[in-house]
């Protein structure tokens, strides 16, 4: 039995929600839809929550262009403890995920597995982007996705990889090839030429003042509270200075920090390096080549005085220990 057979099979004939991370990128609202129709392709109906924020142009933009119906947990009535709900592009318990009302009972995702949670059903590829896993169950079925639900797949796994520079597999190349025929280039070309917003210079110009380097590991402190997708955002572009091979940025958040990781280095591997440097003050994980973490307002006192050369150290020994692993 295939995976889009065994989650058909257990859902059918139960409420159905399908919930995103807390701040759902490209990715994530592209799996949440194609998932949501390809299942209605099937007589089975679905709402996609997320409990959180979409906060930026281009993710705003896809909802509009892509007529997405995605709402807020909050605004929704009527949720009960026997409505199903399937987890896209994130795990139960991980520190972006909102217990919501409802039973978890499926997960589909790509990130590294971390959660204990037992799920009922679970389908976890290690590829590009989860949207990939979304676009395997139209390949392996028959079913042709929309226009609109082609492109937001499309776009999903060319902002998760990259445009197919970071974590691409053989599975994020067919699903390109296959969505390529359905989707609308018009309309994703005007996503991806609306990344940035006036309001994001000031997280640029603040990580600008604040970038120092060691040892081609460029650290950067944004020293005010901004959305994740824009710290990832200036994490990318510092991973791209000529001078930069790792890019640690970290952001002020509720009395303690956020961050965002990148890696070109082999034996770096951005998702273990981060747990390690975060153990015992924070939460950390994610990819060999991108990661996130927090250090919650109550771990911040263990950071000493100095925050910024706390962090920088523990990080520093963290990426000594990550390539003594040889990986």
């Amino acid at each position: 039995m295939t995976p889009y057979e065994e989650i058909i099979r257990l859902i059918r004939g139960h409420k159905i929600s399908i919930q995103t991370h807390n701040f759902p990128d490209p990715d994530a609202i592209g799996s949440a839809v194609g998932l949501q129709y390809f299942l209605k392709q099937f007589g089975i109906d679905s709402i996609l929550l997320y409990d959180g924020k979409i906060d930026k142009i281009s993710t705003k933009k896809m909802v509009d262009y892509f007529n997405i119906e995605i709402f807020p947990v909050h605004v929704v009535e009527n949720l009960s403890d026997s409505d199903y709900v399937i987890t896209v592009d994130g795990q139960k318990n991980n520190s972006n995920f909102t217990d919501i009302i409802g039973d978890e009972v499926a997960c589909i995702d790509h990130h590294p597995f971390v959660t204990d949670y037992e799920y009922r059903f679970v389908d976890h590829r290690p590829v590009g982007a989860c949207s990939s896993i979304i676009t395997d169950y139209y390949l392996k079925s028959g079913v042709i996705p929309s226009e609109d639900v082609a492109t937001a797949l499309l776009y999903g796994i060319k902002n998760d990889t990259s445009n197919f520079q970071r974590g691409v597999t053989g599975l994020d190349i067919e699903a390109f090839q296959f969505l390529h025929k359905y989707a609308n280039y018009q309309k994703l070309r005007s996503i991806e030429n609306s990344t940035v917003e006036l309001s994001d210079l000031r997280a640029y110009g603040a990580a600008f003042e604040n970038t120092v380097v060691y040892d081609r590991v460029g650290f950067a402190h944004i020293n005010f509270d901004c959305p994740d997708a824009l710290i990832a955002m200036v994490s990318d572009f510092i991973l791209s200075l000529d001078a930069v091979d790792v890019s640690i940025i970290y952001a002020d958040r509720n009395g303690g920090y956020k961050f965002s990781v990148r890696s070109e280095v082999d034996n770096v591997n951005a998702g273990k390096m981060i747990n390690k440097a975060l153990n015992g003050i924070g939460f950390g994980g994610g990819h060999p080549t991108m990661a996130g973490g927090l250090i919650p307002n109550e771990f911040v006192l263990k950071l000493g005085d100095n925050h910024d050369f706390s962090i920088r150290k523990t990080f520093m020994d963290a990426i000594s220990w990550a390539m003594s692993l040889g990986e």
